[in-house]
């Protein structure tokens, strides 16, 4: 895995994004009150041999954690006791309000040489950007999984040239891949689902890259993710990996954006004239593995670019694991837990009918139904299905009077084994159309739930 460290005028890339509202003029931190921990002839040093680096393959066999190279430009040690859980606690309180520049410059000043940045080649080079910022040397690695799409090595690239560092990188382990590939196939997550894949190919060069860190910096935000990263604070021990030091709480990480909106880090981007991915530009928000990543609709929540045939549960690869809360008796199975009632009903409306477990298998039974249906198979606390809530309602309100009947059905909790055997449920939001003669109801095929083209599929099957 690469490394990169900087001085105030050397950057290193990260995996983050940036928030627009950070006042820079306000900050105290200025590029010459670092000047002195790096010295003109180091940075010189490092700049002429940034081209000579050896690729990872072919050094000497050694421990296979994040290693500084030859070309990178040492931050000072940093002579700290580490810190306790408690403690982190208390920091986490004292910098909820903080900006993300703050919250990067007090983690590279507590831990030095070892934290480091991980960046993933998408909106999270405000990380590097943030860090760039504090003039602290800084680290900088990435996971490259051998299914990158081409835009993003091109992205990486760019990246070291506009800081001047160098990125240094973890790959999976070759006969693991080598197996799982000649065994499943190259597209076997599509059938069972993504874990395994991104175990091999992400997880586990994360967690020899981690070895060799007492703290790490990412680029996590709560409204990624509504379903698993809702409650991300900017600091935090981390719940599944390990530090340097080994066990259970030896591990630091920080989330600087962890506050920021997707929206501010662009506008953040865009002013301090950093590059991006170019896929951005193509409707990408979200980016990872070329097979498992797309560009989403408008309208659509970011994370539906990422695994879209699975539920909103399996939308965390296994680096931010510990976003994914326990399930409980009353759980939904999607990484949400939630007490009955609990959560506000949605897609209320008259023109709307409420369909039970047993009108549901009723109008699964009917092969000659005398009105065709149209059901939404939902989750109230799914943010996808709360984003066409006042389409489909609208869309009900047009079919009003008709020979159309529009209807829901809860398919999350103690139904949603039914509605996945019986009624093709694959994630949330699934529509059903079902014809007057047929007992066999159709999917809506499209992720474009506006009313127009609800009313399009419909009008092509009445």
């Amino acid at each position: 895995m690469a490394l990169a460290f900087t001085s105030s005028t050397s950057i290193a890339f990260s995996s983050s994004r940036t928030e627009q509202g950070v006042q820079l003029s306000s900050t105290k931190f200025q590029q010459s009150d670092r000047s002195h921990l790096v010295s003109p002839a180091a940075l010189n040093l490092s700049r002429k041999r940034s081209g000579a680096v050896k690729a990872l393959n072919a050094e000497p066999r050694r421990n296979d954690t994040i290693v500084p190279s030859a070309a990178t430009v040492f931050a000072p040690d940093v002579v700290e006791k580490p810190i306790e859980i408690e403690d982190i606690e208390t920091l986490a309180k004292d910098l909820e309000d903080a900006s993300p520049l703050e919250i990067m410059d007090k983690a590279l000043q507590k831990y030095g040489n070892d934290i480091a940045i991980a960046f993933s080649g998408a909106e999270d080079v405000a990380l590097i950007e943030y860090a760039h910022l504090t003039g602290r040397p800084f680290r900088v690695f990435s996971l490259d999984t051998g299914r990158l799409n081409p835009e993003t090595y091109k992205f990486f690239d760019a990246v070291e040239k506009h800081y001047g560092i160098r990125i240094e990188y973890m790959f999976p382990d070759s006969v693991e891949v080598q197996a799982l590939v000649r065994t499943k196939g190259l597209f076997s997550f599509y059938e069972d689902g993504h874990q395994e894949c991104c175990r091999v190919r992400k997880v586990r060069p994360l967690r020899r890259a981690l070895k060799g860190l007492r703290a790490w910096i990412t680029g996590q935000r709560k409204d990624q993710s509504p379903g698993t990263r809702s409650e991300v604070p900017v600091v935090q021990v981390d719940p599944v990996f390990e530090g340097m030091d080994g066990g259970s709480g030896s591990l630091v990480k920080w989330n600087p954006v962890a506050n920021v909106a997707g929206n501010d880090i662009w506008n953040f981007l865009r002013t301090m004239d950093v590059p991006v991915n170019s896929l951005h530009a193509h409707g990408y928000v979200s980016i990872g593995c070329e097979p498992c990543t797309r560009a989403v609709l408008p309208g659509q929540h970011e994370r539906e670019g990422r695994w879209w045939w699975e539920d909103a549960k399996a939308k965390e690869c296994g680096l931010h694991k510990g976003n994914i809360k326990e399930e409980t008796v009353n759980g939904d199975g999607n990484g949400e837990v939630h007490a009955k009632g609990s959560v506000s009903d949605i897609f209320n409306s008259n023109d709307i009918v409420s369909l039970s477990r047993p009108g549901m298998e009723n109008l699964l039974k009917m092969e000659d139904r005398k009105d065709p249906w149209m059901v939404v198979l939902y989750a109230p606390w799914c943010q996808f299905c709360q984003a066409m809530e006042a389409s489909y309602v609208e869309f009900a309100e047009k079919l009003a009077g008709s020979d159309m009947k529009v209807g829901k059905f809860r398919a999350d909790g103690d139904e949603k084994a039914f509605a996945q055997q019986e009624l093709q449920l694959g994630s949330f939001p699934t529509i059903l159309f079902f014809p007057k003669h047929s007992s066999r109801p159709i999917k809506y095929p499209s992720e474009k739930r506006d009313v127009d083209s609800l009313m399009a599929f419909v009008n092509a099957l009445r």
